[in-house]
């Protein structure tokens, strides 16, 4: 037996309203959200606000110092590249429960979003944040500059 209309209607507003909620408070959280990523070898700390803007550069234990140009700004653009990708990670973890289909309301099949045309392919792949640095293979900076990442 299949339920009124009406009663089917009444889930479907009660769901719009909780996920309208849900999503005001996902908005509040990632306004305020923010990651901080360090380069490889250690030089260089990039942070990132919540639409991936680079908001903070900071040059470690004076290691700049002994660095070409080259080898500062590849640090940089590292360390820089990996906060706006935890960035935008977590905010398509956090965006997730809002596209997916209704367990209460069948009617409300969710939507699909193409996380890859929005934040690059990177941002599918493995996360490897939990990953120690040492297990990482050399960044590709580092061959170019004929470096095989030890200090």
């Amino acid at each position: 037996m299949t339920e009124p209309l009406e009663k089917r209607l009444e889930k479907a507003m009660a769901e719009l309203q909780a996920a309208q909620e849900g999503l005001a408070r996902t908005e509040r959280e990632l306004r305020q959200a923010s990651f901080a990523v360090l380069s490889s070898d250690r030089a260089v700390r990039a942070s990132v606000g919540p639409q991936g803007e680079l908001t903070r550069i900071e040059f470690l234990e004076n290691k700049y110092r002994d660095m070409s140009p080259q080898e500062l700004a590849a640090s940089v653009l590292e360390a820089a590249n990996a906060a706006r990708l935890k960035m935008n990670r977590h905010v398509m973890k956090a965006m997730a429960p809002f596209a997916e289909p209704s367990s209460n309301v069948p009617e409300l099949k969710g939507f699909e979003l193409d996380w890859e045309r929005i934040f690059g392919p990177e941002v599918l792949r493995d996360d490897d944040e939990d990953t120690a640095r040492d297990d990482q293979a050399a960044p590709a900076w580092r061959d170019a500059l004929g470096e095989d990442g030890e200090d």
